[in-house]
């Protein structure tokens, strides 16, 4: 049995995407008064009523001594809707469940605009961990990835603003915007000794998906698809641009699913179809009782051709529905363990315009397996280079000879991830890291000082920046390559 497409179907990603797509990556979400999928089981509509639930139980009526208890003698007024919008929020929050939320008419609105135009904001997904709102992963060519934010940073502060205190869509609200506005951003860093600011030009996100290149190496021809995140035409843009690559006679396929926040099972479902032979479910959903149900392709037999699936921290939701199922039917999953969201949420209009997307289902791997917290673990564990985890750089004063600091020890990283060898990486400013900053500085037409100065250490900075933006020293993706044969 499939999930019906036709349908709101079930949303998988990990949060919201901030100015990308909202809550739902690309989900048309039913408007009726009547009605609204989610249900019983996926794809399945259930009748949503206004009417009071007689199974309500008898605490309920300490809601509403509270709701008069307020109204009566509160010091200020409020509003009925704030109240009601209030306790709705109380429910969801205690639900202890970052992916289940509420949107109020106002917020629905603002996500139905991005949906049906083009879209514009910073081009990352957050999720709330641990109460901080926290990036999931930046989008391919966006701001965000541009400015260097990457999985697991921490935003603590909009345009100087705290967001302690803020919920996920409030917090999403301050950091969104039109193109061509800035932001500032507070990020925390893993790894790092204090926090640091970015500032991103909103811009408009790429909607493009899937990304695909040739690689001719050692007498193979490889094909690698990016596929960025799972939206409404992904698995159509997929197809499409495999079929190409095997019109080339790959020898051998690489599936990059790296900084991947998840969307849609549908179009997972459908690039699932390609390469799950129909003898062993591709997924299985698993409801509130305990109650499994699994999915099958009808494909005959697996490709004639190796293949394995890059994944890394920042590889959520749908991105791990691919990789442990392709794991599970034997190919190599290469790169670091991915972040681990194993529900399933769906969107339930709430009849005024106002939304509840709450967290339905389990769903599990082929083999009944559940990755939640966990991630899907690699077959073929490999890190990127140091200087692809560097810290951006603040400097308070120009570093030089005989001088040591932390910063001066993430400057060197960077430099030595360059190809200029400091000689050392622990801070300290000696006669080699000098010459390594002269030579850097000589490259660059910066004036040589040997002295690293805000100017220097932005242009080490934006070239590290670029540098991995390119793919260069991509030793994950070289392992995949060597992986397959």
């Amino acid at each position: 049995m499939k999930l019906n497409k036709k349908q709101i179907g079930i949303v998988l990603i990990s949060a919201l995407l901030l100015g990308f797509i909202g809550a739902y990556l690309g989900v048309n979400l039913a408007q009726s008064n009547q009605s609204a999928n989610p249900g019983g089981q996926p794809g399945k509509e259930i009748p949503f009523s206004n009417e009071k639930n007689s199974d309500s139980p008898e605490d309920m009526e300490k809601v509403s001594q509270a709701y008069s208890l307020i109204k009566e003698h509160f010091i200020e007024d409020i509003g009925d809707q704030d109240l009601i919008e209030g306790a709705i929020q109380g429910m969801l929050t205690s639900l202890d469940d970052p992916y289940s939320t509420y949107m109020d008419v106002e917020e629905m609105e603002e996500f139905n605009e991005q949906i049906e135009s083009s879209f514009e904001g910073i081009g990352a997904e957050v999720s709330m961990v641990n109460g901080n709102v926290t990036i999931v992963a930046p989008i391919k060519d966006s701001p965000a990835e541009k400015a260097g934010l990457r999985p697991n940073d921490e935003v603590l502060k909009v345009d100087e603003e705290a967001l302690e205190g803020y919920d996920l869509n409030e917090a999403v609200n301050k950091i969104r915007g039109e193109k061509g506005s800035e932001v500032v951003l507070t990020i925390q860093r893993s790894g790092a000794s204090k926090p640091f600011e970015v500032t991103l030009v909103r811009d408009k996100i790429p909607i493009e998906t899937v990304y695909s290149e040739l690689d001719e190496s050692n007498g193979k021809k490889t094909g690698i698809l990016e596929v960025t995140n799972f939206s409404e035409h992904t698995a159509e843009e997929f197809n499409e641009q495999l079929e190409e690559l095997e019109s080339k006679k790959i020898d051998g396929l690489v599936i990059d699913v790296r900084g991947n926040p998840g969307g849609l099972l549908n179009s997972v479902e459908d690039i699932l179809e390609l390469f799950v032979p129909k003898d062993i479910p591709y997924i299985q959903i698993e409801d509130k009782e305990g109650n499994k149900e699994k999915y099958y392709t009808e494909l005959d037999k697996k490709k004639d051709y190796p293949i394995n699936v890059l994944v890394n921290e920042g590889s959520a939701s749908a991105s791990e529905i691919l990789a442990v199922a392709m794991k599970e039917i034997g190919y190599d999953i290469v790169g670091t363990t991915s972040f681990g969201k194993g529900t399933v949420q769906q969107a339930v209009p709430l009849g005024d315009g106002s939304t509840v997307k709450l967290t339905f289902y389990k769903w599990l791997s082929p083999e009944g397996n559940w990755i939640n917290e966990d991630g899907v673990e690699p077959t073929v564990e490999i890190d990127q280079p140091d200087y692809y985890y560097a810290n951006p750089v603040q400097l308070e004063e120009t570093l030089k000879l005989d001088t040591a600091s932390d910063n001066l020890e993430n400057i060197q990283v960077m430099l030595k991830g360059l190809g200029y060898d400091p000689g050392r990486t622990d801070g300290y400013f000696n006669k080699e890291t000098q010459t390594a900053v002269e030579k850097f500085q000589q490259d660059n037409d910066l004036k040589k000082t040997g002295e690293i100065d805000e100017e220097t250490a932005g242009v080490i900075e934006a070239k590290l920046i670029e540098n991995i933006r390119e793919g260069k020293d991509d030793e994950q993706l070289e392992k995949a390559l060597d992986t397959l044969y």
